[in-house]
């Protein structure tokens, strides 16, 4: 993600301090000038389109592939957790991750890995405040977006048998301490470890949200423990119709998610749109055709499952690669995906309730390192950070691998204790009851 970081406030004193600013700094006085109109339409419009991914789209998809007696729970964690975030981000998940009082390029110290308390409560942020050529309100809402939808895809991993509870505790610790941090080392500007230290490439959250959240998915689903019965007993979706519409959403909300990143209305913007729908595409139609040749037939769930992994895969590369690169990485998401979500999972038994892992996690580290190669322009990219190929992909490797390392470490920290405090997962009674009832005492179907 491109930042454009330029704050500017203008006093609110008595008039003759407004004249002493006109004489004196004119450039503070007129910051609301340097505003663009066109940036800003299409920015706010990008955060009301990711913002469409969780509420309505991650929780539709979610909803229609859990069994009927866990819908209101799935539901019910992807819209608390919308509210939880936005809260927790204003008070200080924007300020751990874009501040950066202490930081300068190329100079490596503590503001390199995690960000300040300076906009604590959004200190200092009002109507004149300025991020690039969007008001700084902007790209706040818009950055919260992200921290809204990236905890809530973890939800996928442990699905039908956590408590409500334990969930909400989870995302507010997991997003404090794996989050904001990881967001700050690769999107903080000059400085930062990922971004300039390193040289990484993730134009809208390869590491950040899809690793990320990931790799949580895979601690969650192993310490929560299977659900009762699985594999044995069969837990088909109960409403591919509800999945089928999450999934529409989530594609369209996308397109917000990726050309929003470049924070301005541009030619950036416009390929990072056109290779996110190439990417997708071509993600869809290899994990159908596995499918086609494999069983016979092609299945609804596999050609959605498919489109997300495309979606995961094109994130960090939107905004380098060019359509054939996005061709490429989708191709090589479906593939990849589908064998992780298959015979990985089963040949290593854990229960990866709808494939968070699976599909972002994996999606997200087959993009984070194809972007490395395809940002090329001997390969129809944009340019990359690096002089070499090589150096690229090997700067791509670290960030993955540091991503990986600092969400396992603390997913297991915070899960573990959280289960030696007030558990982590319902009782065997409440499972089979459904969470709908245990959690909530309520049901989204007639259940006779």
């Amino acid at each position: 993600m491109r930042v454009k970081r330029m704050k500017h406030h203008m006093g609110r004193g008595a008039p003759w301090a407004l004249l002493a600013g006109l004489l004196l700094a004119p450039t503070t006085v007129f910051a609301q000038d340097e505003i663009d109109s066109g940036d800003t339409a299409w920015m706010l419009t990008a955060t009301a389109l990711v913002l469409f991914m969780t509420i309505p789209g991650l929780s539709l998809f979610y909803a229609g592939l859990v069994r009927s007696k866990n819908v209101l729970s799935v539901l019910m964690q992807c819209f608390v957790i919308t509210a939880v975030m936005s809260v927790l981000w204003a008070v200080v998940g924007y300020s751990m991750a874009f501040d950066t009082t202490g930081m300068e390029a190329g100079v490596r110290n503590f503001s390199s890995y995690v960000g300040g308390f300076g906009n604590l409560f959004l200190k200092n942020v009002d109507a004149s405040s300025a991020s690039g050529t969007i008001p700084e309100s902007v790209f706040i809402t818009f950055q919260m977006t992200f921290a809204i939808i990236t905890p809530a895809l973890i939800c996928g991993a442990f699905a039908e048998r956590m408590k409500f509870s334990a969930v909400l505790i989870f995302s507010v610790l997991w997003s404090f301490f794996s989050y904001a941090p990881i967001c700050h080392m690769a999107w903080s500007g000059d400085g930062s470890l990922f971004g300039d230290h390193w040289g990484v490439l993730d134009f809208a959250g390869g590491t950040v949200v899809h690793i990320n959240a990931g790799i949580a998915a895979l601690v969650a689903c192993i310490l929560v423990g299977k659900r009762t019965g699985f594999p044995k007993r069969p837990m088909p979706p109960h409403n591919l119709g509800m999945a089928v519409t999450g999934a529409g959403m989530l594609w369209v909300g996308w397109f917000g998610f990726n050309a929003g990143s470049e924070l301005a209305a541009d030619g950036v913007a416009g390929m990072a749109m056109l290779v996110t729908q190439l990417s997708t595409a071509m993600a869809t139609l290899t994990w159908m055709g596995i499918e086609w040749v494999k069983h016979g037939k092609p299945s609804v769930l596999g050609a959605v499952t498919g489109a997300v992994a495309g979606l995961v895969a094109i994130t960090p590369a939107s905004g380098s690669c060019g359509p054939m690169g996005a061709l490429a990485i989708g191709f090589a998401a479906g593939l990849i995906c589908f064998l992780a979500s298959t015979s990985m999972k089963r040949a290593f038994g854990y229960d990866d309730s709808l494939d968070a892992f699976g599909v972002h996690g994996i999606g997200g580290i087959v993009g984070a390192l194809l972007t490395g190669v395809f940002a090329f322009e001997s390969l129809g990219g944009q340019g990359a950070n690096l002089d070499s190929m090589g150096l690229q992909v090997f700067a791509q490797f670290k960030s993955v691998l540091f991503t990986i390392v600092w969400s396992g470490v603390v997913s297991f920290v915070v899960l573990k204790g959280i289960d030696l405090t007030i558990g982590l997962r319902v009782s065997d009674e409440e499972e089979m009851q459904g969470l709908d009832l245990s959690d909530h005492d309520e049901a989204g179907y007639n259940l006779t």
